[in-house]
Parts: C-alpha cells; structure tokens; sequence
C-alpha cells in the first residue's frame, strides 16, 4: 500500500521562481530535483518528537520585495536590532523571500572577501558555490531538507580567502513581516586554509494570524587551519514553526565555535552538528533556550569525531516556563579511527513552573577504544537553598529567582561577539521569563 504525499509547493511554482531571478540551470535542476525527492523522503526521526503531529504546511509563496539603501529603513522594531550596525556596514538583510540590503567594506572586498545574497553568489560565483552548497548538509538527507532544497530565498554566502583573518563579525538579519511569504533563507561559509572570521545573524518576525514554516539550513565549511564562530538568535513569533539545522565540516586543524540562542515563541527543532573531519579539529558549541508557553522544542547538539585528536565541547542550557515542553539531545559520536579524540557535553534544565517539562538526554556513541568522553545532565527546579541565601540578603523571593536563572544562563549569554547583541539576546531572555 502507497500513501500520497501532498507537498506544500508544486513543480510550476519551483520552476517559474527560478527562473524568475534567473539562477543558472544547475541550480533550477538541483531545486526540482529536491522536490522531486521531498514526495518519497520520511520526516527526520527526532527523539521523543513526533513530527507528523506539527502544523508544517505553510511554507507560503516566494514574494519578491523592494531594496533598502539603510538599516533604519526597516520598521522601527526591527530597526533596533541592528542599532550596531546603523551605517549597514558589512551587513546583509533579508526580509520575507529576498535580500533587502547588501554590503560589504571595500577593505574586505579588495582582500577577496565576498559577503552576499546566496542567490546573487549562485550566479556570480556559481562555480564556488555548486562546490559546497549542500555538502554539509544533503538535499536528500529527508524530507525537510529536500524540501528545503527546492525553496530556499535568499540567504547568505561568505567566502573568506586563504590566510585572510577578519577581526569585525559580519552580520545578518533575517526578517518575516508579510503573511503568506515564504521565508527559507540558506547560509553558506566557506572559510579557507588558515582563515577566520565571525559571523552573526538574527532571525525574527512580527506575529502572524496563520500558521507558517521557517525553513532553515546552515553549511559552514571550515578548511585546514581555520576557524568559524557562528552565532544566532532565533526570535521567531508564536504561530511560526521554526526547523532550522545547522552543520560544519571541519578539516585538519580547523575550529568552529557555535553560539545559539533559541528564544521562539513557537515550536521549534534546532540541529546543530559538526563533523570533525580532520586530524587536530575541534569544535565548541553552546547553546541556550527559554521555553513558554505551550511550546514543543526538540534541541539536539551534537559532535561526530572522525579526526585523530579531534575535540568537541557542548554546553546546553535551558529554562522552562508554563506547560512548554522540550528534549535536549547531547550527542558525542566517536568513529572508529579517531584515537585521541576528546568529546565532553552537559546538559543543564530548569523547571520554572510544575507543568514545564525538559528532557535532557546525554548519548556518548563511541566505537574507539583510545579516546576520552564524558557527560553531565541536569534536569530540576531553581535550588531553594540558593533563594533562601539572597532572601536573607534582603532580596525579595522575585528578584531572587530571577537572579539565580539569570545566573544560570549568563555563560552562554556572555559568549555572543557583539556587545549589543548580547544586550539583545539579555532584553530577549529576561522578557520571555518574566511575561
């Protein structure tokens, strides 16, 4: 017995949107033959989360939108996010399906840099790009990222030259405002040998009346010898179903650093993977999340280890409020071959509320016998004690309970590279606990 699979987008639509901004052939071929495969692939296996239950049908329509010269053109709210970045330098804003704004400092440029809309990329720099787009992440890995495949707008490539070190991050925004719009932005970093760079982006909307999808895939490939710090901020509102993955590839010597802050208002499925590749590569990911209201969250970290001496460190950590709901997957994976590899993660929750709920869920997989891994998980309430301490300081028990969670999520918080986005992703984080 067959089952027909109804996708949320035709092949007309595909085809007549590609064309319609004039991508190369390999690309029109490569989204149609994503769609084609999205109708037989499964949805991801996620532990403890049934996706086939989640409303996510509403990919919307790819709806062409008009340039900006400046960040205060945006609308106000949004506006204030990028208050670092007022002069749009080095800065790339996508709002609903298109890049809006684009710009990157001659200086950068002259050094080889390219910082662009990856649709642009695709056809400016179309042999680069067919090199690595969906190397780290398969268009037929399943139906998500098939799906993905044949849809996504917009987005970002980054090309850092070989022995090229940018000091300044480079931003991204990414802005849902219009009903209906489909908004799947892709991201594509390619550092090369013995480069680094920081890259930065929020991701964020005004609220909606109907249900839709934010389809989300990131590559990052790291060359021997350099080094990525990826960071972003997720801030999507209540009626918006966030499923975004998150992958680096990473040579010899190379490093990536993740820094993640999940704060929707929806349900959401976060993945964020590194794949140490080489010999003596390493990578560093952190993550925090505040769940409310009745949110479904499934947030999976995880590090496979192929490299000899390869390291890996995951930190995670969450607060639950009202009756959201959440799995935290820690997953170390140890190939056989990659002696001396070092792997360690933990897991943190708090319960701030007796109907939240959040799993954490520790899994070491580890098929070589020289090789260090270890794991801590913690799910439980703010600790008594600790209130009693700062109340007999003449704090109020309020105050006291947000200390302690503020506390308890500052290192991750800390970790962001921009002084105001870590101010943004602190105002975020303290409205959520304490609506």
């Amino acid at each position: 017995m067959t089952t027909e699979i109804i996708l949320p987008v035709g092949r007309e639509a595909v085809e007549s949107a590609s064309k319609s901004k004039n991508e190369p052939q390999w690309l029109t071929e490569l989204r149609l033959s994503a769609l084609d495969k999205a109708g037989q692939l499964e949805l991801p296996k996620l532990e403890k989360t049934r996706l086939d239950r989640w409303k996510m049908d509403g990919y919307g329509e790819y709806k062409p939108a008009a340039a900006i010269s400046q960040v205060n053109e945006l609308p106000e709210e949004f506006n204030q996010m990028l208050q670092t970045n007022q002069e749009g330098h080095n800065l790339i804003v996508q709002r609903n399906s298109a890049v809006v704004l684009s710009h990157l400092a001659s200086e950068l440029q002259e050094q080889g840099v390219i910082f662009m809309s990856l649709e642009e990329a695709a056809k400016q720099h179309s042999d680069l790009v067919q090199k690595h787009l969906f190397t780290a992440v398969k268009s037929d890995e399943h139906k998500l990222s098939a799906l993905h495949a044949a849809i996504w707008n917009g987005g970002v490539f980054l090309y850092v030259p070989k022995n090229v070190q940018i000091d300044i991050p480079l931003q991204a925004m990414f802005v849902h405002d219009e009903e209906q719009a489909a908004f799947s932005p892709h991201i594509l970093i390619v550092a090369d040998e013995n480069s680094s760079v920081k890259y930065v982006d929020v991701v964020t909307s005004t609220e909606t009346t109907s249900a839709q999808v934010h389809s989300g895939i990131a590559e990052v490939i790291v060359k021997p010898g350099a080094k990525v710090t990826f960071a972003s901020i997720h801030h999507l509102s209540k009626e918006i179903t966030d499923l975004s993955f998150r992958r680096a590839i990473v040579e010899k010597d190379g490093q990536v650093e993740w820094i993640v802050g999940e704060m929707n208002y929806g349900n959401a499925v976060s993945d964020t993977t590194s794949i140490l590749k080489g010999s003596g590569s390493a990578s560093d990911a952190k993550v925090i999340c505040v769940g409310t209201n009745d949110q479904k969250l499934n947030v999976t970290t995880k590090a496979v280890h192929f490299g000899k001496s390869s390291n890996s460190d995951m930190i995670t950590r969450a607060a639950m409020r009202d009756e959201a709901t959440a799995i935290f997957n820690g997953i170390t994976k140890i190939e056989k071959g990659a002696t001396h590899a070092n792997g360690e993660q933990t897991e943190r929750v708090l319960m701030l509320s007796p109907k939240a709920r959040g799993d954490a869920n520790p899994m070491l997989l580890i098929d070589e016998d020289d090789v260090k891994a270890g794991h801590a998980a913690s799910a439980g309430q703010v600790n008594k004690e600790q209130i009693y301490y700062l109340m007999s300081r003449g704090i109020s028990r309020e105050q006291a309970t947000k200390l302690i969670i503020y506390g308890f999520l500052e290192p991750i918080v800390a970790e962001i590279p921009i002084k105001e986005l870590e101010e943004l992703l602190s105002n975020i984080v303290e409205r959520k606990l304490g609506q």
